[in-house]
Parts: structure tokens; C-alpha cells; sequence
């Protein structure tokens, strides 16, 4: 551990585990939220009244997913929710922010589809659905309608 005057500094050897800026003021503590965030999901139950948290302003668009995850999923739902918190430790924020905004206009609020859109942003691709990499979703033929079928439901004449 090393500090200066501006900044206290954690290592281990030659790698710098975490850095915060120094506080002078009495009984302040400095969070960084993306140190707690693996314990937050652990700690699930502790989302709402860790200290860390206090003041964390997130865009509407996480609040939203979270509304979300949780009205679907319960419980499951915060940890889900953090999850995708944890995004942020590896990845700007403007790009997990488009992630989540490109999941919730398309309906899909998994960690998975909000990881999987957020990358394709990052390369600048497009996003597709490669399905052979989820051989156990099941396949459905669609077959083509004849007209003499569809106007039988029209006429409730059966053919």
C-alpha cells in the first residue's frame, strides 16, 4: 500500500489493485462502487442500503432494467441486475449504457443479450444471433399458409 498526499494507493507487487483520491475531511469515506460490486453480488440483500451506493446517479435507463429484472425474475433479478453493474468494470460506461438501451427497446434483458449487444457496438457490427452456438433452444419449422386454408378461416368453411 502507498499513498501520497492526493491519493491513497493499493498494490500487490507490481500491479495496482486500487487507487482513491485522499480525504482530509473528518470521518469521510471515499467508495469506489466498482470495489464493492463482486461483494454486492454475494451480498444481494445489502443493493439498496450499501454505503457505496449513496449518491450513485445512474442513468434512467439502468433504473429501468432494474424495475425490470426484478418484476420478472424477484430476487434473481438484483443479482442479475448487478451483473450487468459489473459490466462497468471492464467497459466504458457509454457503451454498457447503449447495451442496455438497445436490450430494453428490443425486449431482451438478459446479461447475455445486454453483454452480446454491447460488444457488437464496441466492434461496430450489427447485431445477429448466431443460433448454432445454442444448439439446446429448440428449432420451429413455419410452414407456408395455402390461400385455400386461409380463406377457409376466413369463410369458417374448414377445407
Amino acid at each position: 500500500m502507498g499513498a501520497d498526499h492526493h491519493e491513497v494507493v493499493i498494490s500487490c507487487g507490481a500491479d495496482t489493485i486500487a487507487g482513491h483520491t485522499r480525504s482530509y475531511e473528518h470521518e469521510d469515506f471515499v467508495f469506489n462502487l466498482l470495489h464493492y460490486l463482486a461483494l454486492l453480488e454475494r451480498k444481494i440483500g445489502a443493493l439498496y442500503q450499501a454505503a457505496p451506493l449513496a449518491g450513485w446517479e445512474l442513468p434512467e435507463e439502468f433504473i429501468t432494467l432494474r424495475r425490470l429484472l426484478e418484476a420478472r425474475m424477484g430476487k434473481r433479478g438484483k443479482r442479475e441486475f448487478v451483473q450487468k453493474l459489473r459490466l462497468l468494470e471492464a467497459f466504458q460506461p457509454e457503451d454498457v449504457l447503449a447495451g442496455i438501451q438497445s436490450a430494453i427497446a428490443r425486449g431482451v434483458i438478459g446479461f447475455d443479450a445486454v453483454k452480446h449487444l454491447m460488444l457488437y457496438r464496441i466492434e461496430r457490427r450489427p447485431p445477429r444471433l448466431d443460433l448454432t452456438v445454442y444448439p439446446y433452444l429448440p428449432c420451429t419449422t413455419v410452414a407456408t399458409t395455402s390461400t385455400r386454408t386461409y380463406m377457409g378461416l376466413l369463410t369458417g368453411v374448414a377445407s
